[in-house]
């Protein structure tokens, strides 16, 4: 009988538009030559296998009245079920909590975090249901809003608070034995609409995410 070739380290990347591929220019998705998800793939090669899982708007926990059906904690569970098993479980999420509309501040998006880190630390009921490594990232602070197209939707309180951001969320990874970097210390949010990724430095950001997956994959 020939030996079985080793199956690829799967990482799935958990987010946002942020994760999507949102162009802030023209609102439509950046190729695969520029998204910082595949460039991850490229980075780690043939032994990674990166599945996408981004949804423009979506929360941590919170149901959107407006937009609806954006419930990040609602959404991981199929999520999960879908690409087990799960090796390395990127999350990024919390952009879209700091709308105005949730009135919520930087502690109490990393407490809802929580409710995602502790569910993913948890097998499932299925043979390949087994819980995966966690890599809790926290997206970069907001830019100055004025001018942009998100000027209605976040506040000046917003802004402050995504400073506040990576903070919290480095105390909460630690609390769920989740590994945790901050993506603004690569990665800056675009002064064109204040929220998304220009395309330049996704490159970095790939490599930077790298960079912390092999940390967890060894």
């Amino acid at each position: 009988m020939s030996k079985t070739k080793k199956d690829p380290v799967t990482v799935v990347c958990f987010g946002d538009s942020l994760t999507w591929g949102f162009n802030p220019v023209d609102k439509s998705r950046y190729g695969h030559d520029v998204r910082w998800t595949r460039l991850l793939q490229k980075e780690l090669g043939d032994g990674f296998y990166v599945a996408e899982e981004g949804v423009n708007g979506r929360t941590t926990v919170f149901e959107d009245p407006v937009k609806g059906d954006k419930n990040g904690l609602a959404h991981l569970a199929t999520v999960r079920k879908t690409h087990m098993p799960i090796d390395i479980l990127i999350i990024m999420l919390g952009t879209n909590d700091l709308q105005a509309r949730f009135g919520m501040n930087a502690e109490t998006i990393a407490i809802a975090m929580g409710r995602l880190l502790d569910f993913a630390r948890r097998p499932t009921d299925d043979v390949e249901g087994r819980a995966p490594k966690v890599l809790l990232m926290a997206p970069p602070p907001l830019a100055p809003l004025a001018g942009t197209p998100y000027a209605a939707q976040f506040s000046d309180q917003s802004v402050a608070e995504s400073h506040r951001l990576a903070d919290c969320y480095r105390e909460k990874a630690a609390e769920y034995g989740a590994a945790f970097f901050d993506t603004g210390t690569v990665i800056w949010a675009s002064p064109i609409d204040a929220v998304h990724f220009e395309a330049e430095p996704q490159a970095d950001l790939a490599k930077a995410v790298a960079a912390e997956v092999r940390k967890l994959a060894n």
